[in-house]
């Protein structure tokens, strides 16, 4: 049996984004960010059998063409770097523009579907067919916690990875151990590779 890490890729995307902002620093280029020392670090003495990234499938928006092209380029980039740093990259869901009306303008925003639906999926399944032994879930949404209670009742010990900052009590509660990420572990690891002087 293994250990599988599970991360929500957008959602721990966003946490990075938000420990960047309270820091007044500009969010890192994804396609260079070192995940990998990240959660080496973070998970230190854990033997983790399989780490995957899960992310929605962003797909051409016609209301935004150019900005849907960059963010499926953005995607690529991101998803060849991390399997290159040793993660597997699930894409599943998607990513759909919808206008919403902020403060009076009419904006098109893109937000992802169904990757905590695959998460959860996925954590059930292996521990219904006694794939794994323990769960390490990175992710901050509330609504997986059903999945954890369910794994749970299997003798599937499962491990909530938060971020310092605002971290989700209701995982806390939910899962038997909490490991959060300190911003400065975050800022540690912007760049993928050391610049030669």
């Amino acid at each position: 049996m293994e250990t599988v890490l599970f991360i929500d890729g957008e959602n721990v995307k966003g946490k990075i984004k938000d420990v960047f902002k309270e820091l007044r620093k500009d969010s890192p280029v994804w396609h260079e960010y070192n995940f990998k020392n990240l959660f080496d670090r973070v998970l230190d003495g854990i033997k983790i059998d399989r780490k995957v990234f899960y992310f929605a499938k962003i797909k051409e928006h016609e209301q935004s063409r150019e900005k849907s092209r960059q963010l499926i380029e953005e995607q690529r980039l991101l998803k060849t770097q991390l399997e290159k740093q040793g993660f597997e990259v699930i894409l599943r869901g998607r990513v759909r523009g919808q206008i919403e009306n902020i403060g009076g303008k009419e904006i098109l925003i893109f937000k992802e579907k169904g990757v905590d639906v695959k998460i959860a999926i996925d954590m059930v399944s292996l521990s219904c067919d006694k794939k794994v032994k323990e769960i390490i879930l990175c992710s901050s949404d509330s609504d997986l916690q059903p999945a954890i209670e369910e794994v749970s009742k299997r003798n599937v010990n499962c491990i909530y990875v938060g971020f310092e900052v605002n971290p989700n009590k209701g995982l806390s509660y939910t899962t038997k151990r909490t490991i959060l990420i300190r911003n400065t572990e975050v800022m540690e690891f912007e760049k993928t590779q050391k610049k030669l002087i």
